[in-house]
């Protein structure tokens, strides 16, 4: 009885009916599949992404995709890479995608990568995707950063109007997405963070070392940082590098070849950082 009652506070800590299997990678894949045009079900299968042990708000899995160190080959650094933060910018989640279909041919161990595709499934997988989560908070006002508790409320509501497609939530990483990420970052160790996002059409960055000042057709513009952002946390407070992909549109994917020469350019810049980087600073 005891062991009944314990397994029913869980379920309920866990947000999941008491007696259900919260739907796993194989589920979040069809429901992928079947919301982009350019991704299908079976190349979300084919990535054979692995259930990080955490979930979002309605308990769809938060999945992730490693391509590990290839011994004796020692890494120049560990790369994460983040999509779909916004769960109405459909291209930041395919290019994630397109990127570890190129990575599944091409790793040779230079870098430790860890994809994390769709850090928001709730806000895509709905009937009318919306860049927030499922309890409308925008996730990239939710991390916290050193400023969180002084200004992101203040500013969400005297430079955005009380917008509620940027509430930055009630406390600083409220939302079980962003703990997922927070834990990610602290326990993976990333020398650099790549994050995907739409649609300004530029690239962000916020940290050390020098940004790249072009990937395919995007180029260097600072869009400067937010209380609650993950360039404010990551690039400010962590001195982890951030660099923000602004892909140009929301809905419409780049084509074959500019996804091909933003990657290119992308691992181009890459090695000449991590290798002007202090010796140790991969370890």
């Amino acid at each position: 009885m005891l062991l009944g009652c314990v397994a029913f506070q869980a379920a309920l800590a866990e947000g999941a009916p008491a007696g259900d299997v919260p739907p796993g990678v194989d589920a979040l894949c069809d429901e992928i599949g079947a919301k982009l045009g350019s991704v299908s079900k079976r190349d979300c299968h084919d990535q054979q992404l692995q259930h990080t042990g955490h979930r979002s708000v309605l308990q769809r899995v938060l999945a992730v995709k490693e391509y590990p160190p290839k011994p004796p080959k020692v890494p120049v650094g560990r790369i994460l890479v983040i999509g779909g933060i916004h769960g109405d910018e459909y291209s930041s989640v395919s290019v994630v995608f397109k990127w570890m279909e190129i990575l599944d041919v091409h790793h040779s161990g230079l870098f430790h990568w860890h994809f994390v595709p769709l850090s928001n499934p709730d806000g895509l997988l709905r009937d009318q995707s919306q860049r927030q989560n499922d309890r409308g908070v925008d996730l990239n006002r939710n991390f916290p950063t050193r400023d969180w508790d002084e200004l992101a409320l203040d500013y969400w509501a005297t430079r955005t109007g009380s917008d509620p497609r940027r509430y930055p939530g009630p406390h600083a990483a409220s939302e079980p997405e962003v703990a997922y990420l927070v834990d990610e970052i602290a326990s993976f160790k990333p020398d650099i963070i790549i994050s995907l996002h739409a649609p300004y059409g530029v690239i962000d960055h916020d940290g050390p070392p020098k940004a790249p000042e072009y990937l395919g057709d995007l180029t260097l513009r600072r869009l400067g940082v937010f209380p609650g952002s993950l360039g404010n946390y990551g690039g400010v407070d962590l001195n982890v590098p951030v660099v923000t992909v602004e892909l140009a549109h929301a809905g419409i994917m780049p084509s074959d070849s500019q996804v091909s020469r933003m990657w290119t350019d992308l691992v181009r810049w890459l090695v000449r950082e991590r290798r002007n980087a202090p010796s140790g600073a991969a370890d």
